[in-house]
């Protein structure tokens, strides 16, 4: 189950990313499968179960339009989608021993385990584990193999020896084992949050601007309009003051007021206006 869910997250970041895509899920999770285990394909993609065609060893097989198939004989298996085209192949085996690898893809990080299993179940001993014809460990009662952290360097083609009861020593079919770069996953998932800083700097931003703009006071009604003219005015007395020439004179006329002084040299007084008189 574990391994099914693996695979569909997996599918489900490649839809993601744009590609579409269709693959085999395979119970129980194990690659390559083998035929004495009870073993069950189904076909993912886009469209329907009825779009569904199967074929083992390049020919089609079994009943067309289900996306779900019971392995009964040993062989490769593909599957088509309309939509989405053919998956890749899926071995089952019928050998005397065989090597398995979890049927999920693998990650930098992971911890994945390598088994070696005899047809018999378990009367395999001396088993030994390869790497590209390397020996990497001979377990006496053991027949799995764990791998951690995964790296790059991993990756390759595996292979395991044993010793079978009445058969002598067998080796088992190389298998291939391809260990992924996590950025894949970790690059999308850093695009939606520089995404989302986006998003919440722009609304934050635009926010600021409104509450500012509510903010700012109101124009002055008797500052002159934008564009317009305004006096030329110099600090010199009214004889030498100049207007610019650009200066629009007023049309409404101004009002001066002016202090006016008696022949004394005071302020004139409501008494000298009335003695003036008499």
């Amino acid at each position: 189950m574990a391994g099914k869910v693996a695979l569909l997250l997996w599918a489900q970041t490649l839809g993601f990313a744009g590609t579409q895509t269709t693959w085999i899920i395979v119970e129980p999770p194990w690659m390559p499968a083998v035929l004495w285990d009870r073993v069950t394909l189904t076909c993912q993609g886009s469209g329907t179960s009825s779009a569904t065609t199967w074929y083992k060893n390049g020919r089609c097989w079994g009943q067309q339009g289900h996306d779900r198939l019971t392995v009964t004989e040993n062989g490769t298996y593909e599957c088509n989608r309309t939509s989405t085209g053919l998956s890749l192949p899926v071995r089952v085996l019928d050998d005397w021993l065989v090597l398995q690898v979890p049927a999920w893809p693998l990650l930098e990080g992971d911890t994945v385990t390598l088994r070696c299993r005899d047809r018999q179940n378990n009367l395999v001993t001396w088993v030994s584990f390869y790497h590209e014809e390397k020996q990497l460990v001979e377990l006496r009662n053991g027949t799995e193999l764990t791998l951690f952290p995964l790296q790059l360097h991993h990756s390759g083609r595996y292979h395991c020896r044993g010793w079978l009861k009445d058969r002598e020593w067998v080796v088992s079919t190389p298998v291939t084992v391809t260990v992924h770069v996590a950025a894949g996953v970790g690059g999308a998932l850093l695009f939606l949050l520089l995404l989302v800083g986006v998003i919440v700097a722009w609304h934050r931003w635009h926010c600021v601007a409104a509450r500012k703009q509510q903010e700012r006071p109101p124009p002055d009604p008797t500052a002159p309009p934008k564009g317009g003219k305004v006096p030329y005015i110099h600090g010199v007395s009214s004889k030498q003051a100049r207007w610019s020439p650009d200066v629009t004179v007023p049309q409404d006329p101004q009002e001066t007021y002016v202090e006016l002084w008696g022949s004394h040299r005071r302020p004139w007084e409501p008494g000298d206006i009335y003695g003036n008189v008499l």
